[in-house]
């Protein structure tokens, strides 16, 4: 039978995997889009910058390399704006990113060097709102977000060693359910009181088939 104080165990996995998506985008754009941030050069041409310009001496894109080893491609829009970003970090670490009209992230896509990527998505008001994460060792998380309050809300991942785990949280971003298989193929099912204290669990019910004969 499933142990349900264990059962509900997943949810740190799930979001700790999640979470690897809001690290790409804190790591490389911890402000909005570069246009935002810097000053612009239309006319400028050097070895560390290069401006992309229209048939209407208006810029379009940006390649540059900046102080701290980040080097950058920028594509902008016909009013100079942000869309997209494509950033290599001085450790190697890559992310790319795409921006609304207003400088906003809409999403972020990157990878670090030991091996772990993630998928950020926002929504037009700059709130997240999916976030999903894998890891070299196999483990992945999906996170979704209360497109009003910011908090995660409901989370689906699976372990290294293959095991599948749903959490829900309530309006707190409290865990209050999780629905889980063991690496046996076990479910699991334990509901909490929202400070971590399972209150309720389903262990796995023996099937009638497999009952000794009277």
């Amino acid at each position: 039978m499933v142990n349900i104080k264990t059962s509900c165990s997943h949810a740190l996995l799930i979001f700790a995997g999640a979470a690897f998506g809001g690290f790409l985008s804190g790591h490389f754009w911890p402000s909005d889009s570069s246009a935002m941030a810097a000053g612009r050069y239309p006319k400028t041409v050097m070895a560390e910058r290069f401006v992309l310009l229209d048939a209407n001496g208006k810029q379009r894109g940006v390649i540059q390399t900046t102080e701290d080893e980040m080097a950058t491609l920028s594509l902008n829009d016909p009013n100079g704006r942000d869309r997209a970003e494509l950033r290599v970090a001085g450790d190697g670490s890559a992310g790319l990113a795409f921006f609304n009209n207003s400088g906003q992230k809409l999403a972020v896509f990157g990878e670090s060097l030991d091996g772990r990527s993630g998928i950020y998505i926002f929504g037009p008001e700059g709130m997240e709102r999916a976030v999903f994460g894998s890891s070299p060792t196999g483990a992945s998380g999906l996170a979704l977000y209360d497109a009003n309050t910011g908090l995660a809300r409901a989370g689906v991942g699976i372990a290294a060693k293959g095991d599948p785990a749903i959490v829900l949280l309530d309006q707190a971003g409290a865990e209050r359910a999780e629905l889980s298989l063991q690496p046996d193929g076990q479910p699991g099912l334990a509901l909490t009181d929202g400070k971590g204290k399972v209150i309720a669990g389903l262990p796995e019910i023996q099937s009638s088939t497999n009952a000794n004969p009277q």
